[in-house]
């Protein structure tokens, strides 16, 4: 027991440990959302009500998972940010250079960083143009309502996917 404690009790260890366990949750609550909605809100509403219910619903459900990701967001980017020093403090312990002296994490990283701020985008997109039915929509516009109810929520899933995809690689890149 005295070796659990002694590593409880080292907030050095502890604390990087917390912090990327909080970035990795917030990560997968949004992403795990967002891909609930992609791939089994917005079919099952195609095949279970009429075309005209179906953006509003989607729309409900979206106004709960926007609130969700707004809290996210903040803890992802801050915890991203802590877990990016840790990544730098082991990188200099172990290799007795920084994170500056290490290109493939770097280039893998602009590339997260720039998914993320694909992603973010689209978020803000959604929130801040988002569309409310009139009834004098055309056609096409209520068609494409029904295909993609929330615009651009493939895509963003598709963003997410890759996000994680580095993530992971970065995992393996600076030990």
């Amino acid at each position: 027991m005295s070796a659990l404690q002694e590593f409880l009790s080292d907030v050095n260890k502890v604390t990087p440990i917390l912090v990327h366990w909080l970035h990795l949750l917030s990560a997968i609550v949004w992403i795990g959302g967002l891909a609930f909605l992609v791939m089994a809100v917005t079919p099952g509403l195609r095949t279970s009500v009429p075309k005209e219910f179906i953006k509003p619903i989607c729309d409900t459900f979206y106004k709960q998972y926007r609130r969700v990701v707004g809290i996210l967001l903040v803890v992802i980017l801050f915890t991203g940010g802590i877990n990016l020093h840790y990544v730098g403090e082991l990188m200099v312990a172990q290799t007795g250079t920084g994170l500056t002296h290490n290109a493939k994490y770097l280039i893998v990283l602009f590339i997260k960083l720039a998914l993320v701020l694909g992603i973010l985008t689209v978020f803000l997109y959604t929130v801040i143009f988002r569309t409310e039915q009139t009834g004098e929509e055309t056609p096409e516009e209520k068609e494409e309502q029904v295909v993609e109810p929330i615009p651009f929520q493939q895509g963003a899933l598709w963003m997410g996917v890759f996000i994680i995809l580095c993530a992971a690689t970065m995992k393996h890149l600076h030990t």
